[in-house]
This record gives C-alpha cells, structure tokens and sequence, in this order.
C-alpha cells in the first residue's frame, strides 16, 4: 500500500525506529481484548545479513509493499505463514507488535531501553485506542482503516513519523494487517530538544500520532478531522499518562512560535546527540594550530568532545597540519584522544609538517619531499649572521644552531619536539634530511622583513608559508598541505566529495578548497576565508566543534 503521513510529516526517515506490522485479529462488536507482545516474528526488508536484530529486523529504509515477507524470503513478496490455533476464548482480540530498529543505528543503550520500553508500551497504547473506538461516533475518520494512491511527498528533510497502512479491505484473511509505524531518530531527538522533554516523549508522541492515522484519522481531510484527530491525540496521551502535548497540538505550537525560533534556531546539533544523525561525510580533516588548538594552544574540552562523538558514529578524523607527528599525538594524549582508539597515533593516517610527510593505513609513511640543501644551508647563514631563530624540521626531530626563547616556545607552547642545538652548519646539514624551516620572530618583522626577503630569495628552489603570524616556513617549491591530502585521499580509495575540512590559515587554502565542505574559523586569515564555503566560529569559541555539530551530519 502506499504511505499515509500528514502534512507536518514529509519525507521518509534515515535513522529511524520501526513499530512493525501492527497485526491483530479482526474484531467483532463488543469483542473482550487481550494484549499479548510478539517478540518471535522477523519481517526482513532486504538479503542483508542484519548487524542485529531486536524483535524485529529493520536492514534498510522500508519501501510500500502488499503483505508480508517471510523471514529469509529473498527477494520474492508473499504473505507469511501463520500456524492455525485454537483460540481460548471466542471473541478475542491478539495484538501483536514487533518493534524493529534500523541497522545503521548504533548499539546505543538510549536507543536500546527506548525500544524495550515500547514493547511495552505500544500494546497498551492499541488496546485504549481499540477501546476507544468502541460506541464512538467519529465523523471524519475513516471506518474501513483504508489508504490508496496517496504518494511520497518531494520535501528536502526527514519527516518525524511515517504512518504505512498494509490494510488490504477487499481480502479475506484472518487478521488485520493495520500497518506499519516508522519514527525518525534524528528528528524526534531534535523536536525533544525544542519542546523541552525526553526523546521518549517524543517518540511516544509520535507513535499515537501515527496509531490513530492507521485507525483511519486523517487530520488532513478538513479542519473538522483536525480538530477530532487533536482531540484523540491528548485523550490517548492522558489516559496512557504520557507527557507532551499530541504531534498536532504542538506543530500549531511550534508555527505560533516560528518568527521568535527563526532568529534563535539554526541546524548546530546537540552536545550529546549526533548518535541520532547520519554523517554527512566520510573524513573530516583538521588543522592544528589556529583551528583544533585554542590560542593557548590547548584542545579544548568541548572541541575533544565534538571529536570524540563524530568518531564513535564512523565519521573518520584525520589530522592535516605543519607539525610533526609527535606533537600532535603529544596534544591529543592530554585529552586522552591518542593511541589505538584514538583521534590519533602512530597508526593512524595523517598529513604532517604541510604535506610533508604523509602516513596512509596502520601509520606507514606513503609520501615524503625534503627541502634543496641550498636553501637550507643559505637559511642557516642567515639565521647565524641575523640572530634570529631557525628550526630545522627532520620528520620527528626538530634542530637549531643556538638557544633562543623563541626556540623554547616552539616546545613549550606549540609542543613541538624539543629542539637540539647543533654546534655548526655543516654538522645540521649532515643530521637529516630537512623537511622545512621555520624562523621564528614578531609578528611584524615576519611580515615586513622575513616573508619579502625569503619569498625573493627562494624563488623558483622554495615556497614560504605562513600558519601563524609571528612564524615563517621554508618548504619545498610547491609544497602545500592540499597535496598531501590528496596523496592520502587516493591511497585510501576516497574522493574529494566524502569529505569536510575545517582550517584558519593561508596553508589551508588548497585543503579547503579541494574538500565537498570547506570551513574557515573566523580567527583565520582573508585569503583562508574567502576561498571557504563557511566561516565559523573562532577557534577560541570552539569554532571546529561547532563547525561538527553544525555541519557534519
């Protein structure tokens, strides 16, 4: 049959709990009514094997169908099976209502107990509804429980509550198919939010709503089935004891409201709540310095808290900076994000020191450039004859040729490893091979003498880059982090469109660019923010966690 679903409810769910086939005998006037559960029947919609089952299977976005699979069916539609049995007493009415959850949902314990308690809960709620239909005179609602030829609405947003009917008027069987209830996750968690209960409020809300559609309201019809569907939603609420206003009730509500909510309502996700969302995107890449890290350098509890819950719902973070690895694994300890299960390790993919080096699966380095001696064996002169700090960045070690608090800086603040002084130039030059440099002064010397000076002295050998103001980075001649990310994007068979990245500095430029999403906190440079799709927040306002909650999923 085709679905049944009102005009506040628009387009099927993606993440979405399922009252199933709610079946029952057919009822005779003045029938007696037990409530039994059936928790043994499994109606598949798809060959998938299910990553679990819970009273029911539910493996994909349920489609309309006439009848009932049988369990293993394949692909063919036939009516199940249903063993003959005496019933013990005459005029007895058996409601059964297996409750499924989607498979992609995660192994939630919310999700897990909201499902327990409807088995519970979704009897009770039929058998007032059937009582109460009992010597009632509705003028509107539909007696022979039917619905054809209505269609899915063309709306761009998941709907709360999708009311299937299965009833087939004309054929003679021993049950009552009514149908089937399909309630959206994602969006009853966000209208819980909005209306100020819990999101089994909200769910139990939306399953009398959609009930009553299969018992034949349709507040769709006229304002006279409005008002009498309304008036059904708060006497079924009431007498079940449930809190919250009927779905009806509360969309006037909500629309009553709506200039008010325009100014203060926008799509950020609640802390706490992107178990009900489906990611938007495969990978998130992210800076460092300026976008991860606070300007005290610290990832702040909120942002290691975005990360941590994009994480665990298969979203996969990848780091892309100018540092090395080591640091940023030093970082991610404190919040206790490093290691296997982590944000990052030694294991773990990633982008390092602008695209430098670059790790791909189980950590393996898939790409690394070092830069023209020359340049580095002229930076080191400079450095010596100029008296401003030079580190020397070798994958995991980091050199200079003399003490100088900058130098500490560089360890203490920014976490660097901690640089080794080397006695000459010659004995730098032999250590490693360089991967960049960086000088290290004010703000306004790095833009009025350093960037000029390196910029024409490296022309045609070198690139500088800047991350942060007060810093100045000699990198191979066309270095930059963007091409590190695609190195990576093509080891792990991942396109550009899969993924979203969030940066704040000139360095980022290309990454956010080749990204389907590219983000630029509002701390970040011009040139960073005009090539970005967004501008958010800045990294002191936890502009990358809200950039998660916001955009992600």
């Amino acid at each position: 049959m085709l679905p049944r679903f009102s005009n506040l409810l628009r387009h099927p769910p993606f993440n979405s709990i399922m009252s199933r086939a709610i079946t029952c005998s057919l009822p005779q006037p003045h029938s007696s009514y037990s409530v039994s559960f059936n928790n043994s029947s499994v109606f598949p919609f798809s060959n998938s094997p299910p990553r679990r089952i819970l009273f029911a299977l539910f493996a994909q976005q349920p489609q309309p169908f006439r009848g009932v699979r049988a369990a293993g069916g394949g692909g063919k539609r036939e009516y199940r099976k249903f063993r003959s049995r005496a019933p013990k007493r005459k005029k007895e009415l058996e409601l059964s209502v297996p409750i499924c959850i989607e498979e992609s949902l995660p192994d939630d314990p919310e999700i897990l107990n909201i499902a327990e308690m409807l088995r519970l809960n979704v009897p009770m709620a039929m058998k007032l509804a059937f009582d109460g239909l009992k010597g009632s005179e509705y003028k509107t609602r539909d007696t022979a429980i039917d619905d054809v030829g209505r269609e899915w609405r063309d709306e761009d947003h998941a709907t709360d509550v999708l009311s299937m009917s299965q009833h087939e008027p004309g054929l003679n069987l021993p049950i009552l198919m009514l149908g089937d209830i399909v309630i959206s996750l994602e969006t009853a968690a966000r209208q819980a939010e909005e209306r100020g209960h819990t999101l089994l409020d909200e769910i139990r809300i939306l399953m009398v709503h959609g009930l009553l559609h299969l018992l034949g309201f349709d507040h769709e019809l006229s304002e006279e089935a409005e008002v009498e569907m309304e008036k059904e939603e708060e006497l079924l609420l009431q007498s079940l004891g449930w809190k919250g206003k009927g779905l009806i009730k509360s969309a006037y509500d909500a629309e009553e409201n709506a200039s008010s909510q325009q100014n203060s309502s926008d799509d950020r996700k609640k802390e706490g709540s992107l178990r009900f969302y489906k990611p938007k995107f495969s990978y998130i890449f992210c800076d460092m310095d300026g976008t991860l890290l606070n300007s005290k350098s610290q990832i702040s509890t909120s942002t290691a808290k975005a990360l941590r819950e994009a994480s665990a719902r298969g979203v996969k973070i990848v780091i892309a900076t100018g540092k090395a690895r080591p640091a940023v694994i030093d970082i991610f300890k404190k919040v206790d994000l490093a290691g296997k299960d982590g944000i990052v390790s030694e294991f773990s993919p990633g982008v390092f020191l602008q695209g430098l080096l670059v790790y791909g699966r189980q950590g393996r380095e898939i790409y690394r450039s070092s830069l023209d001696p020359d340049v580095c064996r002229e930076a080191c002169l400079y450095s010596l004859e100029s008296k401003v700090p030079l580190i020397a960045f070798c994958e995991g070690r980091c050199l200079t040729l003399f003490h100088d608090p900058l130098v500490d800086s560089l360890h203490t603040i920014y976490h660097e490893p901690k640089a080794e002084i080397i006695p000459s130039v010659e004995d730098l030059l032999a250590s490693a091979d360089i991967q960049k440099m960086i000088f290290l002064d004010t703000a306004q010397s790095v833009s009025d003498t350093l960037r000029p000076y390196w910029s024409d002295a490296t022309k045609g050998r070198a690139t500088v880059v800047q991350a942060v103001p007060d810093m100045l980075e000699i990198v191979p001649l066309g270095t930059c982090k963007g091409n590190g990310v695609k190195v990576l994007l093509d080891h792990l068979g991942v396109t550009a469109n899969e993924i979203m990245a969030i940066g704040d500095g000139e360095n980022d430029v290309e990454m956010l660019e080749l990204a389907s999403l590219g983000i630029a906190l509002s701390n970040g440079s011009e040139k960073t923010k005009a090539v970005a799709n967004v501008i958010g927040l800045s990294n002191d306002e936890d502009g990358a966690a809200d950039a998660i909650y916001r955009y992600a999923f």
